[in-house]
């Protein structure tokens, strides 16, 4: 059995990354707002798995030869 998918369709890996960077964004916004210190470094910490989540999602998507490279921000 190949790991091969229409191009066009959208893998759960795929629809994984921009789940997980969402996620990230939101955290990240809630850390920002945070009202205690401790708070704030608990969301941090989230956010921080959640783009490492997000980039395990784009290194399987581009082992699947689809989607960018793996590391698209930095170019």
């Amino acid at each position: 059995m190949t790991d091969q998918t229409d191009p066009k369709r959208v893998t759960l890996d795929g629809q994984l990354v921009t789940y997980w960077e969402r996620e990230a964004a939101r955290l990240d916004d809630l850390a920002s707002r945070a009202m205690f210190k401790w708070a704030a470094r608990g969301y941090a910490r989230k956010a921080d798995r959640a783009r490492a989540l997000a980039k395990a999602g784009r290194a399987r998507e581009a082992a699947r030869g689809r989607g960018p490279d793996p590391e698209p921000d930095q170019a």
